[in-house]
């Protein structure tokens, strides 16, 4: 169809034949799309359109130059905010409802909501938990919870334990075991109140890293500054992804447009102060079992710290591209670098400071 209006195939059209296409079409568009479309007209001062960016709005794909394009517009975008939008199905609120708890830009949170078709779904979030309550209270267990008092505590082939470090995998499926019933259900709660949400807008990609990134930070935290104590529960991950999600709402306060804010920032802090109290207390109370000790609580600071610097990066570039961020290596870099130091660390400072270690489950 583009082609009667670019006979030379240059990939340009003239804004004026681009406004009469879509005076002629603008009633198959969607009414998001065809705004999208008038501002990104409004805003070309060269009076001609890329057909690629044509295609990117189409193919809900956008290009730098199309962001731009839009940004250094006339604001069309913003002539309406999504809130007045009215008679909208429940789904379409839910969808509108999310844009607004997370993006801090109105025509970010118009171009998720237009562009938004749920597939896939959110289900990074959505299996870790299952995954992580089905092992925890079934398979593991084989009943409804086991406190850090029980004797079987220890004896299962998950937790991370530091006599049994050279085990790889428990720096991750540590994630599966919690200290309580309260332990996992706090971190549950977070997982699908947080965790989904920003699933829902940035995409299990970029969620699921971070998550990762919280969960191996956490555990390595603990093996060097907390050198005799195990670890159990999802903390580093869950502190990862809502310390990243309130640091971009404090960074972004003025744009973010999500109900009760404050409220809800100081019920995420209250929250998280609980169970992170919870867990200093645990950790320096008596054993059950000596000499095993609690788990440690440095899993719940690594979780933030990758949240504040990763995770902030990555929430805060939506639809951008993070190869393109110098930010993002920097903080990139830094977690490597931490990485690799804690792995060393692990292989030659438990023997050259001859710790005492609990004995192994």
């Amino acid at each position: 169809l583009l082609s009667q209006f670019d006979p030379d195939k240059t990939g340009y059209i003239s804004t004026e034949k681009f406004r009469s296409l879509l005076q002629r079409h603008g009633s198959e568009l969607d009414p998001h799309k065809l705004e999208v479309l008038l501002a990104l007209a409004d805003s070309n001062s060269e009076g001609r359109i890329c057909y690629q960016d044509f295609v990117n709005l189409m193919s809900n794909k956008r290009s730098n130059s199309f962001r731009q394009a839009i940004l250094q517009g006339n604001r069309r975008l913003c002539s309406k905010a999504l809130l007045e939008e009215t008679g909208l199905s429940l789904s379409q609120r839910l969808i509108r409802h999310v844009a607004y708890e997370t993006l801090p830009r109105e025509i970010d949170r118009k171009w998720y909501y237009d562009s938004y078709t749920c597939c896939p779904p959110p289900w990074f979030m959505i299996t870790i938990t299952i995954v992580a309550f089905f092992l925890y209270n079934g398979v593991v267990l084989d009943r409804f919870v086991l406190q850090v008092s029980h004797p079987l505590y220890l004896k299962n082939a998950l937790l991370y334990h530091p006599q049994l470090r050279a085990q790889a995998w428990r720096y991750l499926t540590y994630i599966f075991m919690h200290a309580g019933i309260e332990h996992l259900g706090l971190n549950v709660v977070l997982q699908l109140l947080v965790g989904v949400p920003l699933e829902m807008v940035h995409g299990a990609a970029r969620i699921s890293f971070v998550y990762v990134a919280g969960v191996v930070a956490g555990s390595l935290a603990v093996s060097v500054a907390d050198m005799r104590a195990p670890v159990v529960g999802s903390s580093g991950g869950v502190y990862a992804l809502v310390s990243a999600h309130l640091a971009n709402i404090v960074m972004n306060w003025s744009g973010m447009k999500c109900q009760f804010k404050l409220l809800r920032m100081a019920v995420a802090l209250i929250c998280m102060s609980f169970e992170f109290g919870r867990a200093v207390w645990l950790r320096f109370h008596p054993s059950a079992y000596p000499p095993c000790p609690h788990p440690s609580f440095m899993a719940h600071l690594g979780g933030v710290m990758v949240g504040i610097t990763l995770g902030v990066i990555i929430l805060r570039n939506y639809e951008q591209r993070l190869q393109d961020q110098t930010l993002w290596w920097i903080f990139l870099s830094i977690y490597v670098i931490f990485v690799l130091f804690a792995i060393f660390w692990n292989i030659f400072a438990y023997s050259l400071l001859d710790l005492k270690l609990p004995p192994p489950p």
